[in-house]
């Protein structure tokens, strides 16, 4: 059986999806990484407070393709859009980041 879910809804349960994650959010003076743990160097999201710019992991865009049957573009778009959603702030360009390990990523306090 197929179910037409509209692009809306769709946006709510991958909003709910991303919301269970339970993110931990690091918030430095220019800087919100997007955590695991507390203890993680490298964060799955990087938001840049002064540009609004949302740096996101391969991978986290990858496991919402696969889970909801979109392309990685979508993915992306969507999950910029929910950091705007969360943070309450513009996210004004998303883009994926290949290597978990990349300086794009890693925490750092400043």
């Amino acid at each position: 059986m197929k179910y037409l879910i509209t692009e809306s809804k769709l946006e709510k349960v991958i909003f709910r999806y991303l919301d269970s994650l339970n993110f931990i959010q690091i918030e430095t003076s220019s800087n919100i990484f997007f955590v695991n743990s507390e203890d993680d160097e490298h964060a799955q999201i990087r938001y840049h407070k002064k540009n609004g710019w949302c740096h996101i992991y391969l991978n986290l865009i990858e496991d919402i393709s696969v889970l909801f049957s979109l392309n990685d573009t979508t993915s992306k778009d969507i999950i910029g859009k929910w950091v705007e959603h969360t943070l309450q702030n513009e996210v004004t360009y998303a883009q994926w980041v290949v290597f978990s390990k990349s300086a794009n990523l890693r925490v750092h306090f400043n």
